[in-house]
């Protein structure tokens, strides 16, 4: 089998770090997400995994918080089966394979233009209303095309902690804008969270830059009227945190009481 060849780097390098992390989640009995889809498209890519510095608790914990959005996602179009999905900095996410929305959902998948080449050459192509759009997400011109006639989940998972707080809150403000209703699901880091980025190998090896830490989620309601938190998920407390080998849940209830670093990443869910 011929090898696709990665020439990405920094941030968009360590969209390669969470590939692999459901890759090996795959290949547990126990596995939590049980994604298939990323482990063949790991087997198609010619990289040294082991720059992500990934181990099994941290491909656990990587599993667990996509499985958290996922959740969240479907507990969306379970109530609003006419629904715009917007998986922002999708990267080689297999989210719309996992779901497998039904064909009256509207879903784009948004990146940058080498990323979506990417996911043509990796990934297959899902049934129903599906578009890729080539953009960064923080470009304003994409969103003005996607019809504003249904409510909106925009999932964006392993995003804001690359962008600095003004692009987070003019993305959070311009989707919270467009549309009549909906939901916004996403991942934060805490402010310690940033200024330890560099014990993250994933990021440390790709020479990435972390920039805005979010320490108290409730911020964010004052960016739009309307906008009302309602879950604020800990990423030491994840649901099914018994998936992990025992030295990983060892760490996480040492860390959940320490000061600060209880704090250190959360999964949001926030209605508008």
């Amino acid at each position: 089998m011929d090898r696709e060849k990665i020439t990405l780097s920094g941030t968009q390098e360590t969209m390669l770090a969470t590939l692999y992390g459901r890759a090996l989640d795959s290949r547990s009995p126990h596995s939590v997400l049980g994604d298939r889809t990323a482990q063949e498209a790991v087997e198609r890519v010619a990289y040294d995994f082991g720059k992500t510095g990934m181990t099994e608790t941290t491909a656990v914990g990587i599993a667990l918080r996509a499985k958290q959005l996922d959740d969240w996602a479907a507990a969306f179009l379970a109530e609003n089966p006419k629904a715009n999905v917007l998986h922002l900095a999708c990267g080689l996410d297999t989210r719309v394979h996992r779901l497998a929305p039904s064909p009256s959902v509207r879903w784009l998948d948004v990146d940058y233009p080498e990323v979506i080449d990417l996911r043509r050459q990796l990934l297959p192509q899902p049934d129903g209303s599906y578009q890729m759009i080539a953009s960064s997400v923080t470009e304003e011109g994409w969103l003005r095309d996607v019809p504003d006639d249904r409510p909106t989940v925009a999932i964006f998972e392993g995003l804001t902690m690359y962008l600095r707080e003004e692009e987070a809150k003019r993305l959070i403000q311009r989707i919270t804008e467009r549309f009549p209703s909906g939901q916004l699901l996403f991942d934060v880091y805490g402010s310690l969270g940033i200024r330890l980025q560099k014990m993250v190998p994933a990021v440390r090896n790709a020479g990435a830059t972390l920039h805005w830490g979010l320490d108290d989620p409730h911020e964010v309601e004052a960016w739009h009227n309307g906008l009302a938190l309602l879950d604020a998920v800990r990423s030491v407390d994840m649901p099914g945190m018994d998936a992990m080998p025992t030295s990983g849940r060892i760490g996480m209830k040492v860390m959940a009481h320490l000061p600060g670093f209880k704090d250190v990443g959360r999964i949001l869910r926030y209605r508008f």
